[in-house]
């Protein structure tokens, strides 16, 4: 059987309408829901991975691709954790899929995932594609590709790229987003943790939006 169809075997067997109202309103009805619930759906991917065999297989992106395509956001989800667990496997060539999934069906529930995961791990095995695609990604026009370069640093602490950080935060301070606001907050504050008074004196610095600099601050002190 297919890997997509035994999941949608799986996952359809557990849908709730009744809990798929909730859950696509906390979205803001950007997607359809199954009503399948996180705990529920990690045990049914993990019967899945059981029985298919295909965390033991090369990464298959046909397979992401086909869950992306799938209307209901569960199988965005089974994606984006058959991705989690495939980091390992995951090498440059992989960037353009991912760049693919972060700006189709965009919203920050797969995005940010994407930014951590994947693209930090790409980035950091790969740092070639920082100036090649990365850099372009933070100066450009796509929403969610910035907020991507933003926050793909954000699990490095002590080896995140400072200088870096700081620029494409400066590339993108004037914009009226929310989403990427908020994100150059959550960047500053989560490096803050390591560098607190590298943070302060950027925000100090630099004319940044309130929401960021009141993001940013969470973890700082008095000056």
């Amino acid at each position: 059987m297919e890997p997509v169809k035994r999941v949608k075997d799986l996952f359809l067997t557990h849908r709730d309408s009744e809990l798929a109202v909730p859950m696509a309103k906390y979205m803001k009805d950007k997607f359809p829901f199954l009503g399948i619930k996180k705990p529920v759906r990690e045990e049914l991917l993990k019967q899945f991975y059981r029985e298919s065999g295909i965390l033991k297989e090369p990464f298959q992106e046909d397979f992401v691709l086909a869950l992306w395509e799938q209307a209901e956001r569960e199988y965005q989800y089974a994606a984006l954790d058959y991705i989690k667990r495939s980091l390992k496997k995951i090498a440059k060539h992989d960037l353009p899929l991912m760049e693919r999934l972060i700006t189709t069906k965009s919203w920050w529930d797969t995005v940010d995932m994407l930014a951590q995961h994947p693209v930090g791990t790409i980035a950091r095995k790969y740092p070639e594609v920082v100036p090649e695609t990365i850099v372009g990604w933070a100066a450009g026009e796509q929403m969610w590709l910035r907020r991507a370069a933003i926050l793909f640093q954000l699990k490095y602490k002590e080896k995140t790229d400072e200088q870096l950080l700081f620029q494409i935060i400066k590339w993108n301070a004037k914009s009226s987003e929310f989403f990427i606001q908020k994100a150059i907050g959550w960047a500053l504050r989560e490096y803050s943790k390591t560098s607190p008074a590298a943070v302060r004196q950027f925000i100090v610095q630099n004319e940044l939006p309130p929401l960021s600099v009141r993001e940013g601050s969470k973890y700082l002190g008095p000056a």
